[in-house]
């Protein structure tokens, strides 16, 4: 290693190559066993009960009203995505992170190489739903309005939920939120490669390291790309839809 009092602060120490590749080493071991547990808790997911649901359920789309099993599109399994919805907000007022979610969820074809269907839920009504995938270019997975529909298929959203069909009978065979909801985010498997993670502040960082955000603090930007939850900031993904301008959002921009 190199002197450490002449290493620049907040960085990782400075090694020759085969030092590296021994902490490396170390460190994949660790991953490894990382690996490990979550086949075993992948197996215990697999091992538990499951739940029927009223497949009839109606869900509303582009064709209008249809019956939830349709959703399956003759696929034994199907996931979905629950996305809240603030009723009467513009674009740029909807949930950040459900966006967040949402955004990495725009093509299912190896879900389907895998029989699983993939949709989006929200308690929207649709003639504000359908406005904002447009906005959005969500074009490749389906939306849904489940306003009318009880839990587990509408209700609380914010969750990631995995159905099975058998025949004309669907049961609800998973469902988890919060940081769960994760499994989709690839950038976020990313940030945690790089040598400042997230930059958030729940993040365990050696001395000297940049100080983190509170844990959504990206979700939102300014025009400019400057992360802020500021009156005219939008959830980044809309920076880039033609016609998106700073414009008051209505509601819930200061809540996360």
């Amino acid at each position: 290693m190199t002197d450490p009092s002449t290493e620049p602060s907040g960085r990782p120490a400075i090694v020759d190559m085969a030092s590296w590749q021994a902490a490396r080493d170390q460190l994949l071991m660790r991953e490894k066993a990382h690996t490990r547990e979550g086949d075993a808790i992948a197996a215990a997911r697999r091992r538990l009960p499951m739940v029927e649901v009223d497949a009839s359920t109606p869900v509303t789309g582009p064709v209008g009203p249809v019956p939830f099993l349709s959703l399956f599109e003759g696929r034994d399994r199907l996931m979905v995505y629950q996305h809240m919805w603030h009723d009467g907000a513009p674009h740029q007022g909807q949930c950040e992170g459900c966006t967040t979610t949402a955004w990495h969820l725009h093509d299912a074809t190896y879900l389907h190489a895998h029989g699983v269907s993939l949709a989006i839920l929200t308690t929207g009504p649709w003639e504000e739903v359908h406005p904002f995938t447009a906005f959005m270019g969500y074009r490749r997975v389906p939306w849904y309005s489940v306003r009318e529909a009880p839990a587990p298929i509408g209700g609380d959203m914010g969750h990631l939920a995995s159905f099975l069909r058998d025949g004309d009978r669907v049961f609800l065979t998973y469902r988890t939120t919060g940081r769960g909801n994760e499994a989709v985010n690839f950038s976020m498997s990313l940030l945690d490669m790089t040598p400042y993670g997230r930059s958030e502040d729940w993040e365990e960082v050696p001395d000297g390291w940049p100080a983190g955000h509170h844990a959504c603090w990206s979700w939102r930007s300014d025009a400019e790309g400057t992360p802020t939850w500021g009156e005219a900031s939008r959830p980044l993904p809309q920076w880039a839809r033609p016609g998106a301008t700073p414009v008051t959002t209505l509601g819930r921009h200061g809540q996360h």
